[in-house]
């Protein structure tokens, strides 16, 4: 990432705020705010950005700037105003006037001082920002209501409220040359394996682009690579609690401001199968609900094109499934049903997004009509068509990776066409490609499929089984953790 050159704060105070109001183009941009001002018979300036600044904060502070006197200002200005007049918490000396730009921009107000070679940063700022209410996607019955939100200092505050270890750790980053984009590398010092924090690390360093328009989905795309790969590297949670277990298990976390969403790295295939859900009931229970969303995934992914497999390959089911196939082919070919409702469910997911929720359930009858009645009474679709892809469609909502379930639809249409081109022999063929695929993925260095591929009993039983809490004693192998006991 290109460095921008230094340049250095004069002592003459036209100088520094000729440059600044120039920069940030006070003249230009309404919100970016210049206050000249003189306390204790010295000129000093305020730079801003109006919405970002605290009022009655900054009310305070030159309240009280305004009843110096010219003697208490006389010697070792910087230091008096720094430490005794300035009564905040929040404050530093910047000696690089780009640097004071790219601060005010973030928020913090600048206080030029007229015989100072040094700016001073005062971190006064507010972001306008919703409360930290439960995430929509991630929700439990029994359990914590509180989300990340889109400013980072919140979500940061929200992740030591559940880990409380001296040795959690917040790494300030910073990834765009102009959206200056705050960043956040968290893990537990004591637990993370030190190569694999440096190479997330680095990996976020050689990040050179403009800006993260996108935010974490364009920095996952820059530091996971695999970019045609639809299957994420990355778990995206909403939970502070799912962070923290993570973290407690060796996990790093990654927080962008402006997104309500943190990224957890690396993760396996199995990490995006699971949820609070399981653990927020007893083992038995969890164990229960989480193979029943085992059964939904795997009917999401197979479903389908078995039922085809066996519609134009009737003699490969025993005669007590003979049942299975359709009854009237309809006018369509099967294939193109398939494809079209396929797409069909993809444009009412579409439209779902892009309705108000007034209008919802005007929607959902009208989806209803056109996909279920109509469809079947004309002859463009048959009533299995739409039973067996209603059952995939629900496995689909099923999976708790949003990221993971649109991965299994293409996998799924892809299927589907390997079985209409090659019957048998397409559909093994395309599981077998997906099956290497996947074992041939690795998310920084760690295998996708662990641990499955390569095979480790324990770690595999705890991926199928909710174990009970107490008999969680170790945390996972993969992650090489400094601390493996818990």
């Amino acid at each position: 990432m290109a460095m921008q050159e230094k340049k250095p704060v004069s002592t003459v105070i036209e100088e520094n705020t000729r440059y600044l109001r120039e920069v940030l183009a006070v003249d230009k941009s309404f919100d970016v705010i210049q206050l000249d001002v003189e306390y204790a018979e010295r000129k000093m300036g305020l730079f801003m950005v109006d919405g970002f600044v605290k009022d009655d904060i900054m009310h305070y502070l030159m309240k009280i700037l305004s009843g110096l006197d010219p003697e208490q200002l006389q010697e070792d200005t910087l230091q008096k105003l720094l430490k005794t007049y300035i009564p905040y918490i929040e404050i530093e000396q910047v000696d690089d006037l780009n640097q004071v730009v790219d601060l005010v921009l973030a928020g913090p107000t600048a206080l030029v001082v007229d015989g100072v070679d040094k700016v001073i940063m005062i971190d006064a700022r507010t972001y306008p920002v919703r409360g930290p209410q439960e995430p929509d996607i991630e929700r439990v019955v029994r359990g914590s209501r509180d989300g990340y939100v889109e400013t980072i200092v919140f979500n940061t505050a929200l992740t030591r409220r559940r880990v409380r270890d001296p040795s959690l750790r917040m790494e300030y980053m910073q990834v765009g040359r102009r959206s200056k984009t705050d960043i956040v590398v968290s893990y537990i010092e004591d637990i993370a394996d030190p190569d694999l924090v440096h190479r997330i690390k680095d990996a976020l360093s050689k990040i050179d682009t403009d800006g993260l328009p996108m935010g974490e989905k364009t920095l996952e795309e820059f530091i996971s690579g695999r970019h045609w790969n639809p299957y994420p590297m990355v778990r995206y949670t909403e939970r502070p609690d799912t962070a923290a277990a993570h973290l407690y298990e060796g996990h790093i976390i990654i927080m962008v401001d402006g997104s309500p969403s943190v990224m957890i790295t690396p993760t396996t295939f199995w990490h995006h199968l699971q949820h609070a859900e399981e653990y927020r009931n007893k083992p038995s229970v969890g164990a229960y609900l989480r193979f029943v969303r085992f059964i939904a995934v795997w009917c999401s992914i197979f479903l389908l094109p078995l039922y085809y497999l066996f519609t134009i390959h009737p003699a490969l089911l025993p005669d007590s499934l003979s049942y299975i196939g359709v009854n009237e082919s309809g006018e369509v070919p099967l294939f193109l049903q398939f494809l079209m409702i396929e797409v069909g469910i993809d444009i009412l997911r579409m439209a779902a997004i892009h309705t108000p929720s007034s209008l919802a359930t005007a929607l959902g009858l009208v989806a209803a009509l056109m996909i279920g009645q109509v469809a079947v009474e004309v002859g463009l679709l048959v009533n299995e068509v739409i039973l067996y892809l209603a059952i995939a469609a629900i496995g689909t909502f099923s999976t708790p990776s949003y990221e993971m379930s649109l991965a299994n639809r293409l996998v799924r249409i892809f299927l589907l066409i390997m079985t209409s081109l090659w019957g048998v022999y397409g559909f093994v063929i395309g599981v077998f490609l997906w099956l290497m695929m996947l074992s041939r993925m690795k998310s920084f260095d760690i295998p996708y499929m662990w641990p499955f591929i390569p095979f480790n009993f324990r770690a595999f039983r705890d991926v199928f089984l909710r174990s009970p809490m107490p008999l969680k004693n170790r945390r996972p192998r993969f992650l090489h953790p400094k601390d493996p006991d818990r």
